[in-house]
C-alpha cells in the first residue's frame, strides 16, 4: 500500500528510532470493530477518488451533501457513518467515487485524510465545496478551480513548514478545466486561500464587528496578489495529498465576493461544482487508463485519454 512506502522510507524509520514513544502509538491510529475509528468505514469498499464535502449550511444542502452527491452514483453504498462523518462509494462513468462528509476546517479534513491514506490506495483527493470570493471577475454562482492554495491555516504546519507549496496535481486541473469546458460552467482557475478563521482570518468582522488593524488588511492583500477565493479546506487536502503521494485538488463554487461586494447566495454555483468535480473523476479516470495502456508514468495532452 501507498502508506507501506512512506512507512519503509529509510528517513522515516530514523525519524521512529528518534521518537522515544513511538512504540506506544497504534501502528495505523485507533480502530473501532477493526475499522478506522475516526470514518469507520470498510477500506476495501473505498474508491480510487474521494471527494472530500462539508455539512455546509452556506451551500443549501438539502440533505447531508454525501448522500446528496452519492445519489448521482451507481450503485452507491454506504461505507462508513461514524457520526462524526459519513461515506459513500459508488460508479460515475466507470470512475470509483467515494464521498465524504464531515465538519469544517483543516483539522476535521486531516481525520479524513489520515484514514482514506492509511488504509486504502485511493489516488486522488478533491475538495468540493462552498468558498468566498476575492478576485476581481469572481461573481457569485462561479467555480474555482484551485491551482494551488496560500496555507493560512494551521493544521498543515504541523506536517512541513509553510515554505512548502500546495500545489493542486497538474493532472485533477486539466481534467477539472475539461469537465468545467464540456459543462459550459462559469469558472475560474488559480489560487485559493484557506484559513481557519472565517471571520476575522479572513477579513470579515467577528462578533459585534469585532477587527483589529491586521484583519482589515487580509482581503486586500490577497485580492492585489490576484487569490480569487477563500475556503477553510482546500490547503489540507492540497498539501497532504502532495505530502503521501496521492493527486490533491479542489473545486469550490463562489457564494458571495467581499472585495467586490457581490452578495452572498445560499449554494450558488455548488450544483456546477458537483457536476464539475463528478465529470472531472471520469476524465481523470480515462486519463489513467491511458496512461496504462501506453506505460506512461505521466499523462499529457497528446496522450489522449
Amino acid at each position: 500500500m501507498l502508506s507501506d512506502r512512506m512507512r519503509k522510507k529509510a528517513s522515516i524509520n530514523r525519524m521512529h528510532h528518534q521518537y522515544e514513544y513511538y512504540k506506544n502509538v497504534p501502528e495505523k491510529g485507533l480502530l473501532i470493530n477493526d475499522r478506522p475509528a475516526l470514518t469507520q468505514i470498510d477500506h476495501q469498499k473505498a474508491g480510487d477518488f474521494i471527494l472530500i464535502t462539508v455539512r455546509d449550511p452556506l451551500c443549501a444542502y438539502d440533505e447531508d451533501p454525501a448522500k446528496k452527491i452519492a445519489g448521482r452514483l451507481e450503485n452507491p453504498v454506504l461505507i462508513g457513518n461514524s457520526g462524526m462523518f459519513t461515506s459513500y462509494s459508488g460508479i460515475y462513468k466507470e470512475a470509483k467515487i467515494t464521498v465524504v462528509s464531515g465538519g469544517s476546517g483543516s483539522p476535521e479534513m486531516e481525520l479524513i485524510l489520515y484514514d482514506f491514506m492509511e488504509y486504502t490506495d485511493a489516488h486522488t483527493f478533491l475538495r468540493v465545496g462552498g468558498s468566498g470570493g476575492l478576485g476581481d471577475d469572481v461573481r457569485s454562482g462561479d467555480v474555482v478551480i484551485t491551482s494551488g492554495v496560500v496555507r493560512e491555516e494551521g493544521m498543515t504546519k504541523a506536517y512541513i513548514p509553510a515554505a512548502y507549496p500546495a500545489a493542486s496535481h497538474y493532472e485533477v486541473i486539466n481534467a477539472m478545466v475539461q469537465a468545467a469546458e464540456q459543462l459550459e460552467t462559469p469558472y475560474h482557475v488559480g489560487v485559493t486561500l484557506s484559513v481557519d478563521s472565517d471571520f476575522v482570518g479572513g477579513g470579515r468582522p467577528g462578533i459585534g464587528g469585532y477587527l483589529q488593524p491586521w484583519n482589515t488588511q487580509i482581503a486586500g492583500i490577497y485580492n492585489r496578489a490576484g487569490v480569487l477565493n477563500g475556503d477553510r479546506e482546500s490547503a489540507a487536502i492540497v498539501t497532504l495529498a502532495a505530502l503521501f503521494g496521492r493527486r490533491g485538488g479542489s473545486v469550490c463554487s463562489v457564494a458571495d465576493n467581499l472585495c467586490t461586494g457581490e452578495t452572498f447566495t445560499a449554494g450558488g454555483g455548488h450544483n456546477y461544482a458537483i457536476d464539475i468535480a463528478l465529470e472531472g473523476c471520469a476524465i481523470l479516470h480515462q486519463m489513467d487508463q491511458m496512461k496504462k495502456k501506453t506505460g506512461k508514468a505521466n499523462w499529457y495532452p497528446h496522450l489522449g485519454g
